[in-house]
């Protein structure tokens, strides 16, 4: 496979060449103009922030990938999915009060937010996973689905569980719905904490297999009828309801890419990666720590697999910040993320990810001043 293209620009500025320029700039660069955007419905996948976490992008990022789009002839709108953990994006109302409260709205981005699986998580869409090993059919938010073009806007990171959250895991695990999300994570099957069930029977009455049993007035799961859609986590009001997440790592990298292949398949996508305040864990946490290395740049490619790779590259290449988690790591040789997240292989998920044909590992780097 030759080569693909990674359009990358440094963070440096002069007077008359800002950093939102240089964004815009090299977006054009790597040739998101080549896209018939005309009338077309585009989402922009972008992680709004765990209420607490100050590592997010701004949304003065994502309104110059927005009014490009609209420069184009498209019709933007930034999504994400509702999460499976309890914290301030688990429904859509929830969702949209914690974006507009880190400061995105259609004044500040130029367009809508719409969440992508609905109000509950519940609204998705099963998608045949060609070549999938682990994942037949992938459970998609909708409106996600619903988009004519896809675009990634990614705050590239590290992340405990997958080593770094870069395009692939932003476009895979972010676009899962809550189901799709309990499948990448969980081997098993959800359960219930009594302590906390409230016996009001929504579970019940959303299950169409007659999973949810009761006793006392309090709910418990029969696995051997359940069939793991996660359909009944998403309606209960008390949270719960919760997933095993007891998958590997490994299996979770290689889930994580073929949810991205169900997401990017049959469509044009494009992706952006910007290496900024490089904090150890995801954004869903609801603080950050220090970042770990200095702000690198900007990065875009028609290719999430040689993008990721590059990112990671760039990271590693960097020094490592005193005071933070890196540095306080045993750290031997020129793999950050390895150091911090021993249990986890980074690799897995681009290795995979090359397998279905999302793209390369082999890359080069075009240099946007």
């Amino acid at each position: 496979m030759e080569k693909s293209k990674v359009y990358y620009t440094s963070m440096r500025t002069g007077f008359d060449n800002g950093l939102l320029n240089k964004l815009k700039r090299l977006i054009k660069k790597a040739g998101i103009g080549n896209i018939d955007f005309d009338g077309k419905y585009t989402a922009i996948k972008m992680h709004f922030g765990e209420p607490g976490n100050l590592a997010f992008l701004r949304p003065n990022y994502a309104k110059v990938v927005a009014d490009t789009v609209k420069e184009l002839g498209g019709k933007p709108f930034l999504t994400d999915c509702n999460t499976l953990y309890v914290g301030g994006r688990k429904n859509a109302l929830d969702h949209i009060e914690s974006a507009y409260v880190n400061g995105f709205s259609p004044l500040s981005t130029g367009c809508h937010i719409i969440i992508g699986d609905g109000l509950k998580g519940t609204d998705e869409v099963y998608v045949p996973v060609e070549g999938g090993e682990y994942v037949k059919e992938a459970k998609i938010g909708r409106a996600v689905m619903d988009a004519d073009v896809f675009i990634s806007l990614a705050h590239f990171k590290g992340h405990e569980c997958t080593g770094f959250g870069g395009a692939l895991k932003n476009i895979g695990m972010g676009c899962g719905s809550r189901a799709g999300k309990m499948e990448m994570h969980s081997a098993g099957k959800p359960h219930v904490e009594k302590d906390l069930c409230i016996g009001c029977h929504r579970c019940e009455k959303i299950c169409a297999h007659d999973a949810p049993q009761f006793q006392y007035k309090k709910a418990s799961i029969d696995h051997n009828k359940c069939v793991g859609c996660g359909r009944c986590i998403g309606v209960c009001p008390k949270d719960a309801i919760v997933a095993a997440s007891d998958e590997s790592n490994d299996i979770l990298n290689c889930k994580i890419a073929e949810y991205t292949k169900a997401v990017v398949d049959g469509r044009p996508a494009f992706y952006i990666n910007l290496v900024i305040d490089v904090s150890p864990y995801c954004d869903c946490h609801a603080e950050n720590d220090a970042a770990i290395v200095p702000d690198v740049g900007f990065f875009a490619s028609f290719d999430p697999v040689a993008l990721d790779t590059a990112c990671a590259d760039a990271v590693n290449a960097q020094p490592v910040i005193s005071n933070t988690c890196l540095s306080e790591a045993d750290h031997e040789g020129h793999d950050h993320f390895g150091a911090m997240f021993p249990t986890t292989d980074w690799r897995i998920c681009i290795d995979h990810a090359k397998k279905l044909g999302l793209g390369t590992d082999e890359y080069e780097l075009v240099v946007i001043k």
